[in-house]
C-alpha cells in the first residue's frame, strides 16, 4: 500500500513539473493577445515618453511582474528603474555680428548644454564659415561631435537644410546633471549670413532647463548555481505617442514597434518563472526612451557590470511575418558572435529558424537598445521579424493591433523560450562581442 501511494505521489509531482514545462499551457495564444492588446489600446495613448500613456504602461507591466512573481533587481525595492534626464531648450539667443543685430530667425543653436552660454571674438578658433559647395547636413553633424564653443557663417544657399535642423532642434536637447554642471559650456551657434567674415561678434545664449523623470520597469528570477552569471531580455514600451492625425486618427499606438517586443519579454518571464530551472539569474526589463535615444537601455547599462552579462536578447517588432516566411525570424548582429548558432542548435527539430540580420544597410544591430550593453562586448542581440525596408506602417497611426499577426508573434515567443534554455542553464555562453572603440 506505502509503494502505491509513493508512486501515485511521484506521478503526480512529475505531472506537475512536466505541465508546468509544457510551453503551450504557459505561453498561450489569448495571453499573448491580451498582453499586447493592452499595451497598444488608446487608453495608452501612445506610449510616449514623459506622458500620462507610458506610466499606465509601465503600471500594467509591474502588475504582470508582480503577478508572474518576479523580483525586484538587487537592491531595489520596486519594479521601476527611475532616473532623470534635463531638457535644454533655447529660451533666448543673441548675436551680434560685425556691428550688426541677428535676427533671431537666422539663428540656430546646437550642443548647448547648459543654463547659459556667453563667447565671443577673442577666444581662439572662436569662429569658422562652412564650405556652401558641401551639404549642410553633413557638415554640420562633423561640427556637433566637436563640443566648441564656436560661431558658424551658414550661406544662404544653404537656407532650406539650415531651417530643417533648426526645427528639428526647437525642442532642445536632453542631457545628464553632469552636462549642465560641466565646466566648460560647450555651444555651437550657427548664423544664416551672406558675412564670410566674423571680425567682431558676440553670443549670448539663455537656455530654459526642465529635470524629467524616466523609468525603466525591470524584474528578475534569480539564478541558482550561477546567480552572479545574468540573462538579459528586453523590449522597450515606449513609442511615438500623439502624433499629426491621419484620417482623424492621431495616437502612435505602436503595436508592432515595440508592444510586440515586450510582450515577449513579458511572456518569457512567465514561463521561465513556471520552468524554475535557470542556473543563470535572469533579468526581464522594459526599457523606456528608446524612441528619443535610448536612454532607458543606457541608463540600465551602467547599473551592472557589463562582463557579468552573458547574453541579451532584445525583442523589437514580431508582430509580423519575416521576409523568410512563417516560423523565422533575424537576429541582428548574428556574425559578431555565436549567439545565433547556440539559439539555433537548440531549435533542431522545430520548425522555427534564426536568420542573419537581410538589411545590413539599415544599421539595425546599432539602432535599438541592445547596442549600449554590445559596445561593452556583451552578446547583446536584436531578434525581429519586421520587414523594414517595405513596412508602411512602421512609425505611423497605423502600427495598431489589428495589424498584428499573433500567430507570428506566439511562434517567435516560444522559439526564443526554447533556444535560449541552454543559455540559462548555464550550459553554453555565446562568444563576447569585440568591443566598440570610441
Amino acid at each position: 500500500m506505502k509503494n502505491k501511494l509513493f508512486y501515485a505521489f511521484l506521478f503526480l509531482l512529475l505531472s506537475g513539473q512536466v505541465n508546468a514545462q509544457d510551453i503551450n499551457k504557459v505561453i498561450t495564444k489569448d495571453y499573448v493577445d491580451r498582453l499586447i492588446k493592452t499595451l497598444s489600446s488608446d487608453e495608452m495613448e501612445g506610449r510616449a515618453t514623459f506622458t500620462p500613456g507610458i506610466d499606465k504602461a509601465a503600471s500594467f507591466i509591474e502588475k504582470e511582474f508582480k503577478a508572474i512573481g518576479l523580483k525586484p533587481l538587487t537592491g531595489a525595492s520596486g519594479y521601476r528603474q527611475s532616473f532623470f534626464k534635463y531638457r535644454v531648450a533655447p529660451a533666448s539667443v543673441e548675436v551680434n555680428l560685425n556691428g550688426t543685430t541677428v535676427a533671431p530667425e537666422h539663428i540656430l543653436v546646437a550642443g548647448s548644454t547648459t543654463a547659459s552660454l556667453t563667447f565671443d571674438n577673442t577666444a581662439a578658433e572662436s569662429w569658422l564659415k562652412l564650405d556652401a559647395s558641401k551639404d549642410f547636413i553633413s557638415q554640420f553633424r562633423a561640427l556637433s561631435r566637436s563640443k566648441k564653443q564656436q560661431l558658424v557663417l551658414v550661406d544662404p544657399k544653404m537656407e532650406k537644410d539650415f531651417n530643417r535642423v533648426k526645427a528639428a532642434l526647437s525642442r532642445g536637447s536632453m542631457v545628464d546633471e553632469k552636462d549642465l554642471q560641466a565646466e566648460h559650456a560647450s555651444g555651437l551657434v550657427f548664423v544664416l549670413t551672406s558675412d564670410t567674415v566674423a571680425t567682431q561678434f558676440k553670443a549670448n545664449v539663455t537656455n530654459e532647463v526642465s529635470k524629467l523623470p524616466l523609468f525603466n520597469v525591470a524584474g528578475m528570477i534569480p539564478g541558482k548555481s550561477k546567480a552572479k552569471e545574468l540573462v538579459v531580455f528586453s523590449g522597450h514600451y515606449d513609442h511615438l505617442g500623439i502624433v499629426k492625425a491621419v484620417e482623424g486618427d492621431s495616437i502612435a499606438n505602436g503595436a508592432d514597434d515595440d508592444a510586440s517586443g515586450t510582450t515577449a519579454m513579458i511572456a518569457l518571464a512567465k514561463y521561465y518563472k513556471k520552468l524554475n530551472n535557470n542556473e543563470r539569474s535572469l533579468i526581464f526589463v522594459a526599457f523606456t526612451a528608446e524612441e528619443i535615444g535610448g536612454f532607458g537601455a543606457k541608463h540600465f547599462s551602467e547599473q551592472l557590470n557589463p562582463e557579468e552579462v552573458v547574453a541579451m536578447f532584445n525583442i523589437e517588432m514580431i508582430g509580423k511575418e519575416s521576409k523568410f516566411g512563417k516560423n523565422a525570424a533575424f537576429i541582428t548582429g548574428y556574425e559578431r558572435s555565436d549567439f545565433g548558432k547556440i539559439l539555433q542548435k537548440n531549435l533542431t527539430g522545430t520548425e522555427f529558424t534564426f536568420h542573419p540580420d537581410p538589411y545590413p544597410q539599415q544599421n539595425l544591430f546599432y539602432r535599438s537598445d541592445n547596442a549600449t550593453l554590445a559596445a561593452l562586448g556583451v552578446p547583446a542581440h536584436t531578434i525581429s521579424t519586421d520587414q523594414i525596408d517595405t513596412d508602411k506602417l512602421y512609425h505611423s497611426v497605423k502600427d495598431e493591433y489589428s495589424s498584428m499577426d499573433i500567430e507570428n508573434i506566439l511562434s517567435t515567443i516560444k522559439a526564443i523560450a526554447k533556444s535560449a534554455i541552454t543559455i540559462i542553464k548555464g550550459s553554453d555562453t555565446p562568444s563576447r562581442i569585440p568591443k566598440l572603440v570610441r
